[in-house]
């Protein structure tokens, strides 16, 4: 924890960077993991809504990582109630996404496949390591 306190700005720039990667990759996800053929065979509906889907999840992350990027030191250091609650807020998103990922997602997608397994514990604790940083910004100032 204290390794955290002391870097916080490192961290968040870390996660700032992490997630206008994962907006971009966001974008290729279709192709990524060759789903184009399940999308052609949903309904019209479901291809549109998916699509959206998309776009928003990679510019919220945008946002989020262009923010971060620009106002580390800020939040580091808890500077405002506006740093607090953005750190809260995204630390929430984030946290909430780490949970998702044991409890919307079926084992059938990944167990019994150690790559896919090993990206499940990945993401699970890539975005727990994300809502961390940013509940540790904000705790700076509660």
């Amino acid at each position: 924890m204290k390794l955290l306190l002391d870097h916080l700005e490192f961290f968040l720039r870390s996660a700032a960077l992490a997630q206008l990667g994962v907006a971009v990759l966001n974008l290729f996800l279709v192709r990524l993991m060759k789903w184009e053929g399940d999308l052609v065979s949903a309904p019209l509906l479901i291809r549109e809504v998916f699509q959206i889907h998309i776009y928003f999840i990679s510019i919220t992350l945008g946002i989020f990582g262009a923010l971060t990027w620009r106002f580390a030191g800020e939040l580091a250091t808890a500077s405002s109630p506006l740093c607090i609650w953005l750190a809260i807020g995204i630390g929430v998103f984030w946290a909430v996404r780490s949970v998702m990922q044991w409890s919307h997602y079926s084992t059938v997608h990944w167990r019994g496949d150690k790559v896919r397994t090993a990206i499940h514990w990945m993401l699970f604790f890539g975005y727990g390591a994300f809502a961390a940083v940013y509940f540790t910004a904000a705790g700076r100032g509660l």
